[in-house]
């Protein structure tokens, strides 16, 4: 699954217009959100812990409009604590919003 940078290029364009360095800082702060948060997931062993960090991974992506970041903590809500496949999807989108290309 490819990452859908339509609607997260919108929501950065909508917060910083056409600003680049303000696109640049918020996207290292999402990005930083959500490496706090598949840290949280890696150490979560109950299913409280786990389902929590997921809706907070899926709050912060909706809110940047990261939509292939918002299944993926749907899928991770929907699974076993420490999942390892459900960590490493995460962890690969996050590293794709963290190192693709924005053009204003």
């Amino acid at each position: 699954m490819s990452m859908d940078y339509g609607s997260f290029d919108t929501a950065l364009k909508a917060a910083a217009g056409e600003d680049s360095a303000l696109i640049a800082e918020l996207r290292a702060t999402f990005v930083e959100s959500a490496k706090r948060q598949l840290s949280l997931l890696t150490r979560s062993r109950c299913d409280a812990n786990w389902q929590y960090t997921s809706w907070r991974l899926k709050g912060l992506a909706a809110s940047f409009g990261a939509m292939k970041l918002m299944l993926l903590a749907d899928e991770a809500v929907e699974g076993a604590p420490g999942d390892p496949v459900v960590l490493r999807k995460i962890g690969r989108a996050i590293q794709e919003i963290e190192t693709y290309e924005f053009t204003a």
